[in-house]
């Protein structure tokens, strides 16, 4: 039996496929995650634009139609978006943005999100090697 290096001496294996635990495309380059919240906040501005619609022509069907164009026309264009957002990021780059902004914008919610542990100090960085004495 040849040696590999991701063989350990009791046969389990040391190392694990990058993209193994990476959740999968579903639809334009959105995860599964990513695809409920693009359609929900289609969905919900569907809605917000169907109501009075349905209300000035007296057309109850509209208010359904508008949802079902809104999450259409979300999910076509927010796709696109945000694939090219993401573009080269981590994975957790678009959770961690929205995190970081609800920290910024709103610091009284960040405690709930985790926002706290954020580092939002802006200014110069620097890196310098200290000497030992």
């Amino acid at each position: 039996m040849p040696e590999h290096q991701d063989v350990r001496p009791d046969g389990t294996v040391a190392f694990l496929p990058h993209r193994l635990n990476r959740h999968p495309v579903v639809v334009r380059g959105l995860t599964a995650d990513e695809l409920w919240v693009c359609a929900g906040l289609s969905g919900a501005a569907g809605l917000s634009v169907g109501i009075p619609l349905a209300i000035v022509f007296s057309m109850i069907a509209i208010a359904p139609t508008a949802i079902v164009l809104g999450i259409a026309a979300g999910v076509f264009a927010g796709g696109g978006m945000l694939r090219r957002q993401k573009r080269g990021r981590p994975d957790t780059w678009l959770y961690r943005q929205i995190q970081w902004w609800i920290a910024r914008r709103h610091p009284g919610v960040a405690q709930f999100i985790g926002g706290r542990d954020l580092v939002t100090r802006s200014g110069y960085w620097t890196t310098r090697r200290r000497t030992a004495s």
